[in-house]
């Protein structure tokens, strides 16, 4: 069977979320990057006893690698049924919401990440999504 008669006509949208997804992780990949050249913190040390700002980049990147898995699975499920809803709202808002996230923490004062925080409609809205789709799968509604 062919996967592009399976999938749904506008589940390409969905891997634009996913590609726009892996540009944001490797945007946050190269910040620590760079963070560990300018605070001369060497592999495989995570964490700066000497720098504050440096463990607020590392922690942006490390808290989205958190979550990354349960985003990609429940963006899944979901998008096979609403694959429009989960890419124009939910995956952009909970990606884009992650680079805010980031930019408010790389400030040195964690309690800016909170900037990013409007990421948790599109996180928790997959979620849902997925709960639709399970119930739908077992007759429920």
């Amino acid at each position: 069977m062919d996967m592009l008669q399976v999938l749904p006509a506008n589940f390409g949208y969905v891997i634009f979320t996913y590609l726009y997804s892996w540009i944001m992780l490797c945007y946050l990949g190269v910040k620590v990057g760079g963070a560990r050249k300018k605070y001369d913190v060497k592999y495989p040390t995570m964490y700066s006893d000497k720098d504050q700002v440096f463990n607020c980049i590392q922690r942006a990147h490390q808290n989205t690698l958190e979550v990354y898995p349960q985003w990609l699975v429940f963006q899944t499920i979901a998008a096979l049924v609403y694959p429009v809803s989960t890419f124009s709202v939910l995956g952009a808002i909970w990606v884009t919401s992650r680079f805010s996230y980031a930019w408010g923490y790389y400030t040195g004062d964690p309690s800016k990440r909170m900037k990013g925080a409007y990421g948790y409609i599109g996180y928790l809205g997959v979620i849902g999504l997925s709960m639709s789709v399970a119930l739908q799968l077992l007759g429920v509604f």
